[in-house]
Parts: C-alpha cells; structure tokens; sequence
C-alpha cells in the first residue's frame, strides 16, 4: 500500500508486478468502484507478465476525500501527476466506465504517452448511462438500489467495510462536487476522439445500453477492435473471468 501525492490529492495506490515491465495503469469507475475492482480480478492476471498500477480515484476508496475535481479533465490530471511522479513515461490504460473516460481524454490530450487503451463500458457522454437520474437525485437510497446484487448485499452486513462504504457514497453525492461536475460533462467531438492513435479494445455487455456507444467509438477511433461479453454494465464483477482472459489476450499478445 501507498500514498501518492498527485495533482494536490493523496492517492491510494497498488502496484502489482515486477518494476522492470512495461505499466498498465487500470482505472475503476464512481461512486461504488475502488482499486480492489482490478487488485483481485483483471490486475493480478496482468501483472504476470506487465506492471500493474491500480489505484482509489479522488475521493474513492482510501484515497483523499476532495471536495471538488470530479470532472474528466481534472481526474486525467491526477492519472498524468501519478503516473510522472512514479516515473513512467509512457502507459497502457484500462478505464472502467467514468474511469474509461477518465482514461480516453488522457489518450486524447497526451497520444504520444499511451501505448494501448482498454474501455469498458464506457458511457459517452456519462448521461448516457441508464442510472445517471439516480446519480443526480443525489439519495444514497436511490443509487443504492440500483447497484449489483453482490453490493447490495455488501451493505446489508452492516460490518465497517459496509459502513466505510456507505460513508464514502454519502460524501461524494452530499459533500462533494461530483454531480455537479458529471452534470456539467458533455460530449467530446468526433474530431477530437480522432486524435487517439493507439491501438484499443472496447469491452460492452451485451445487455448494456450503451452499445450504441461502443459502436460510435469503434467508426470513430482510429485503431479499435470491439468485445462484447455477456453481462450489464458492471463487467469487472459481472463477468471477471471473462473480461480478464479478453485483457490478457489484448495487453500480452495483441490479439483477440
């Protein structure tokens, strides 16, 4: 475990595999996501044969609770600081949903640092994704009830993992500036999306509804190849075997 100082905020970080390989840095998604999303599933698959860094998005997890700076330029800063502060240069990325977006502007503003993307399930622009009015209503009640079933039972313990939870979910829809920033988000031109060169992988569920998107991205990037699995939106607990043999075979042999 260790902190990192990133963009003014402390980070949570988790770093898999040896030093000497090229990094793969993975990224959860909001509200209910945090690194253990990749630590125990896709992370440690990678990290057989890349560096693996996983870490708690600002205001996620362990990682400082920030008022402000939930927008998507904002977080790919914080990506851009940690990833200078640990020395590398130039990365692979994968993004889960927000943390896609997160990962698909720092591919956008910086091509030349990205040597391969992973997108799961990423929604563009985020009101696309089908709880974004139980986001907005900003009741922990409300987002609750639409999570997986295995987070809901989670909460159900009432054991201090489940209270840590609960507490963070408060924060960030009660305290923090993030619905206001994911309201404020918009969409991102196809010229601009043009601008990401490497090669990319756009993993969607086949029973998610942002398939649409996953197809606008795929005519709209210049080198993507698309997966579908089978599953909703929430693929790194949905379906980890799968998804994590499909980041194996694109991050290790390039192919699919």
């Amino acid at each position: 475990m260790a902190f990192v100082v990133a963009n003014g905020v402390e980070l949570h970080t988790q770093v898999l595999g040896e030093d000497n390989r090229s990094p793969i840095y993975m990224l959860h998604g909001l509200l209910v996501g945090n690194l253990a999303a990749w630590y125990f599933g896709a992370g440690a698959a990678l990290a057989k044969t890349k560096r693996v860094v996983t870490y708690d998005l600002r205001g996620h997890g362990r990682s400082e609770r920030a008022v402000g700076g939930y927008d998507v330029a904002n977080m790919s800063d914080d990506l851009e600081a940690l990833a200078s502060t640990l020395g590398d240069k130039t990365l692979s990325l994968v993004g889960h949903s927000y943390g896609g977006l997160v990962a698909l502007d720092f591919a956008r503003r910086r091509p030349e640092r990205v040597d391969k993307l992973a997108l799961i399930d990423v929604p563009l622009p985020p009101s696309r994704i089908d709880f974004f009015e139980s986001i907005v209503a900003r009741d922990p009640s409300v987002l609750i009830a639409v999570l997986p079933v295995e987070v809901q039972a989670l909460l159900t313990t009432g054991k201090r993992k489940a209270r840590r939870f609960l507490e963070g979910l408060q924060f960030l829809l009660l305290q923090s500036s993030l619905v206001a920033d994911l309201c404020a988000e918009g969409d991102v031109s196809d010229e601009e999306l043009g601008r990401v060169r490497c090669p990319t992988l756009l993993v969607y569920g086949s029973r998610s509804t942002l398939l649409p998107v996953a197809e606008r991205l795929k005519k709209t990037l210049a080198n993507a190849t698309m997966r579908v699995l089978e599953g909703g939106h929430y693929l790194p607990s949905e379906a980890p075997q799968l998804l994590s043999d499909t980041l194996v075979e694109f991050f290790t042999r390039g192919v699919l």
